[in-house]
């Protein structure tokens, strides 16, 4: 079986994952013993793969897509989010985009959000499993009228009556995660280059992008889905230098205004954890202006201020307690407000929030978040609750 998808979309592959869709892990090599009666050991087996990896995609493409989808690991691992790829397929439409150039389309995640929004989208990918995989997701979904998907090297396609290119590198090697984005497969270089021949251009990086290695005619855009930071952006053909911070859901975005680090205050009653977005986009300060307040210190992302200024860029918490760092001190204290639940924060501490727990062993009906951090240079401890939304 040269190409294991092709076989799965055959009725006998259909009826197949139909048949072990939603099966429990333990029960595995029991289905798979009772199934290679009727059917090829090999399909089977493809096929209990597939499920696998149907259930691992539900978190990032939901339970509508995911079962009718196809999927290869690195697929799984490396696609764009759904919610993430439909806000970014919306900001195209606004921006005038109809068609654009996918490149390094992986199995379509992108390519799917962007049809679905009304986009004419060539998909190009140099994988043939991969190549297969979209073009599979781009039928099931209903979707191949508006998607084009074609196996290719993508430094050698020609996207010139595209409104947009869509760049995802690699950015996975034979040793894991890559960080220099000259690294990435193809380069970030060339990324640049095939952006800066089209009128619009969007190139996914990794969020921990030095932002040296941003290009100057770039837009740098940093997402959060459900205060996890998903993926950079850099975007062509909208506002050069630009920097902003889009939270997802909503969208909520940020945009930088060049302010100043914030001063240093002493600790208030309330403290903000800035989304990390905000962080990797470095707009604390912004944060920081919009609630009034300091930076607990010069080098922690931490928020301080006397004053309740509910804002969709940081969590609040109202602060009962600094301490010097100093595990019995706070045992002691955990143990008089018996607290059971204990919420480990941590920035600019090397402490473990794990190690921290077991060593201050909480006990009690009542929760507290206890944060590991400095204030003006000294080791701290700051306990509080987080604020209720008004």
């Amino acid at each position: 079986m040269n190409d294991p998808l092709a076989a799965l979309r055959t009725p006998e592959g259909l009826a197949l994952l139909d048949a072990v869709r939603g099966t429990d892990p333990a029960q595995e090599l029991a289905v798979a013993t009772r199934l290679r009666r009727e059917h090829p050991a090999e399909l089977v087996s493809a096929a209990l793969g597939q499920a696998r990896l149907r259930q691992r995609a539900v978190a990032k493409f939901g339970a509508e897509d995911a079962p009718r989808m196809f999927f290869t690991p690195n697929g799984v691992e490396q696609s764009t989010r759904a919610s993430v790829a439909a806000y970014r397929a919306r900001r195209l439409t606004e921006l005038g985009v109809t068609s654009v150039a996918d490149l390094c389309c992986g199995i379509g995640g992108d390519a799917i959000a962007m049809a679905r929004a009304g986009i004419r989208v060539l998909a190009v990918d140099r994988d043939p499993v991969t190549v297969a995989a979209a073009r599979a997701n781009a039928e099931a979904l209903g979707l191949a009228g508006l998607i084009e998907v074609r196996q290719a090297d993508v430094t050698e396609v020609e996207v010139a009556s595209y409104d947009a290119v869509f760049v995802d590198p690699a950015r996975r090697g034979g040793r894991g995660r890559v960080f220099d984005p000259e690294a990435y497969s193809p380069p970030l270089s060339w990324a640049v280059r095939a952006a800066a021949r089209a009128p619009r251009a969007a190139l996914k990086v990794a969020p921990g992008i030095p932002h040296e290695a941003v290009p100057p005619e770039a837009e740098a855009e940093w997402v959060s889905d459900g205060g996890d930071v998903k993926e950079a952006v850099l975007w062509f053909g909208t506002e050069p230098g630009a920097v902003r911070a889009t939270l997802l859901p909503g969208p909520r975005t940020l945009v930088g205004r060049g302010l100043p680090d914030p001063d240093v205050r002493p600790v208030g009653r309330y403290l903000y954890e800035p989304d990390g977005a905000v962080i990797r986009a470095h707009l604390v300060a912004e944060v920081a202006e919009e609630l009034d307040g300091g930076l607990l210190d010069a080098t922690i992302a931490y928020v301080t201020t006397d004053t309740v200024r509910p804002t969709p860029y940081a969590a609040g918490y109202e602060i009962t307690d600094h301490l010097p760092f100093n595990v019995k001190k706070l045992k002691a204290l955990l143990r008089e407000r018996e607290v059971g639940t204990l919420t480990v924060k941590k920035r600019g501490s090397a402490v473990e929030p794990e190690e921290l727990r077991r060593k201050v062993r909480p006990r009690g009906p009542n929760a507290a978040t206890v944060f590991l951090t400095r204030v003006a240079g000294a080791p701290a401890m700051l306990v509080g609750q987080p604020l209720t939304a008004a």
